[in-house]
């Protein structure tokens, strides 16, 4: 929270433009998620590490024991003790018996070291060789939020790719820039008079319907080129100079038929640390139901954007946070029998919301 507030406060008191205070809210939020899943999966791996050791104690004493053993019968009588104690059985085991639970114990012991050694291909970057200051900061680098042992990686850095991603990278926020300074700016400076000249909200809100209709196209092409932005140039330049693999960023969201397939195809890595740190963290850690986690994902997601239009306009009016919790019965709306088989329709009225969604936004930070 601290750190958060320090990622606010910094821009705030600088007074930084928009775009500059955007850049640098996002990219505090982004550290914030990567240092999460870092010390979660970590600590996972942790009480992974100790059950282990608890497993591999266990062996060794019931290796102890049947190692003592002067006849049948003193077995026996160990075997009962060290059950008794460590594992809860009262009866006494036979020889077969204990056999069977030294092979359950083993079987227990490999899963769990599978399990420390998750996506690495060598013991060198299992749990906990891992835990090194070059392995954190090499997680930092790469175009990922959520952490794994290991990730896939190319064999070298195509620079002309490189080069390509990064003069692209910079065009796009050259027509970004035209496109706001020629067709958003006078919207905005109409706004920022009336509010000087003292109109009533009555009378704002009578222009809102021309402000939606001159803020609609300009706001459509913003929205298609910071994504373009994002998720194509920025990601991939960053992927190719680290020789990330893993190059799925975002899949084919233009396609959509529904809002819950929207989220999870635009962004790609954000719905990645959603999904695992939580939706199932919840699902496991909090005991709730698939349902309750679906809402509890979608309000934490809301409130992060919520921040970021609240450190743009300097308002907290909860507009984008309204519209991205109305996503959920959009969604079960298209889950129905009328809508369930209409794809086309389900993608018209998504790309609708897409058309429309970004100017009413702005419109209504601007009025109000």
């Amino acid at each position: 929270m601290v750190f958060i507030a320090g990622v606010i406060a910094t821009p705030l008191y600088r007074e930084w433009g928009w775009s500059q205070t955007v850049f640098f809210v996002m990219h505090g939020l982004v550290m914030v998620m990567k240092q999460h899943s870092y010390a979660w999966y970590n600590g996972y791996l942790s009480t992974v590490e100790g059950r282990r050791r608890g497993v591999m104690g266990r062996l060794k004493e019931l290796e102890r024991v049947g190692g003592t053993r002067s006849s049948t019968g003193q077995r026996r009588k160990s075997v009962k003790k060290f059950e008794a104690d460590t594992v809860g059985f009262e009866e006494p085991l036979d020889e077969d018996q204990a056999q069977v639970l030294e092979c359950m114990l083993r079987w227990e012991a490999d899963a769990l070291t599978d399990e420390l050694k998750g996506k690495a291909t060598s013991a060198a970057r299992a749990y906990p060789h891992n835990l090194t200051w070059g392995n954190f900061y090499e997680f930092i680098g790469l175009p990922t939020l959520v952490y794994e042992l290991e990730y896939p990686r190319c064999d070298g850095v195509d620079w002309w790719y490189a080069a390509e991603k990064a003069a692209a990278c910079f065009g796009v926020l050259f027509v970004m820039v035209l496109v706001s300074q020629a067709f958003i700016y006078p919207v905005v400076m109409d706004t920022v008079r009336w509010k000087d000249e003292g109109m009533p909200l009555s009378e704002r809100f009578a222009h809102f319907p021309h402000m939606l209709l001159r803020l609609v196209f300009p706001f459509m092409m913003e929205y298609l080129l910071a994504w373009y932005l994002i998720w194509e140039t920025i990601l991939n330049f960053a992927a190719e100079v680290t020789r990330f693999a893993d190059r799925r960023f975002y899949d084919a969201w233009w396609n959509s038929v529904s809002w819950d397939q929207f989220a999870r195809d635009w962004n790609r890595p954000v719905h990645n640390f959603l999904r695992r740190h939580v939706y199932h963290s919840s699902i496991s850690a909090m005991n709730v139901d698939k349902h309750t986690a679906t809402l509890m994902t979608f309000f934490l997601s809301a409130c992060a954007h919520e921040l970021v239009m609240w450190c743009i306009f300097k308002k907290l009016r909860g507009y984008l946070l309204l519209l991205q919790m109305f996503q959920l019965p959009l969604v079960k709306l298209s889950r129905t029998r009328w809508l369930r088989d209409k794809a086309a329709l389900g993608n018209v009225m998504f790309w609708f919301g897409i058309f429309t969604g970004p100017s009413i936004l702005c419109s209504l930070y601007l009025i109000l």
